[in-house]
């Protein structure tokens, strides 16, 4: 190599290290940006939703975020009306038993499916991720005709059977009892615990990000369940939320100042659970990241 080829290589390195920390500092800013755009995209209805909740009716249209005479009036409203506390009761009880029953019959269908063999498994699991591909609105009918011959219509269990055991989450479970080391679950048939027991006792511990994260998603969608529970229920005492909030308009005018209340105050329990489980979630993705 020359001397002017070395002069050049030793320039262009230079430049290169010199660049470098600048370049990094341009993507590093770049990707703060890009999430900073996509947090404002996904805040933005949540803040829309709250401004609404203080305006007055003939402020509703206004697409300002910032009410011009904001008020308090439609919260008063709202939990004044005792239709809504029903309502919030009936929202509760219906998505904390049926979340409730997710972990327990999920989990443990999904831990026979993984750590046991038997003939036929591989078909009942196909057969059950099979109902995934199924559209909510085609199994509408076969409900509604199950629940009038039982004489469920119009009660908790008629808005709830349908979603106490998802096939969702037994594909969830039955792929973090994957992760459950087979030994573990020798060592305590040794000690002489039975199946149940090891589920419960031994399994069950080592999946909890995967039980926190059923929660969450089994818990949001009953608690703003909206088209099951407005066919199944009759009378307005058996209303949830969302179909409850539906009524505070009809098609000449809906107070939509009412609706974005209730669904504000609404989300109070939907923010409690995920604060409760959210720390197991993160748990879970950092000790999948330690042991990859």
């Amino acid at each position: 190599m020359s001397s002017a080829e070395a002069v050049r290589a030793t320039s262009s390195a230079l430049l290169d290290k010199k660049f470098a920390p600048a370049n990094r500092n341009m993507a590093q800013t770049l990707r703060w940006l890009v999430l900073f755009a996509g947090g404002v995209l996904m805040v933005m209805p949540i803040a829309y939703m709250i401004s609404t909740s203080l305006k007055w009716p003939h402020e509703v249209y206004n697409v300002n975020l910032i009410p011009d005479e904001p008020t308090l009036d439609n919260y008063l409203f709202v939990l004044e009306d005792g239709r809504f506390y029903m309502w919030f009761i009936n929202s509760g009880i219906i998505a904390t038993l049926t979340t409730i029953s997710n972990l327990l019959f999920d989990s443990l269908v999904g831990y026979t499916l993984c750590k046991f063999r038997f003939p036929g498994r591989t078909l009942v699991f196909v057969a059950i991720l099979s109902t995934l591909m199924i559209p909510t609105e085609m199994l509408v009918i076969p409900w509604y005709l199950m629940s009038q011959s039982f004489g469920w219509l119009d009660s908790y269990w008629g808005i709830m059977f349908p979603g106490l055991m998802t096939g969702f989450g037994t594909f969830l479970m039955k792929q973090f009892f994957e992760s459950v080391p087979d030994d573990f679950i020798e060592a305590a048939r040794i000690d002489g615990l039975n199946e149940l027991q090891i589920w419960w006792t031994v399994a069950m511990p080592l999946v909890k990000p995967a039980l926190a994260a059923l929660a969450i998603f089994v818990f949001l969608g009953n608690w703003t369940a909206f088209l099951w529970p407005l066919i199944v229920t009759n009378s307005t005492e058996m209303y949830t939320i969302p179909v409850g909030l539906s009524g505070f308009g009809d098609e000449a005018d809906v107070a939509w100042e009412l609706i974005m209340t209730g669904a504000a105050i609404s989300t109070i329990p939907t923010l409690i659970v995920f604060l409760i489980f959210q720390r197991f979630i993160i748990r879970g993705v950092v000790m999948a990241g330690l042991k990859g």
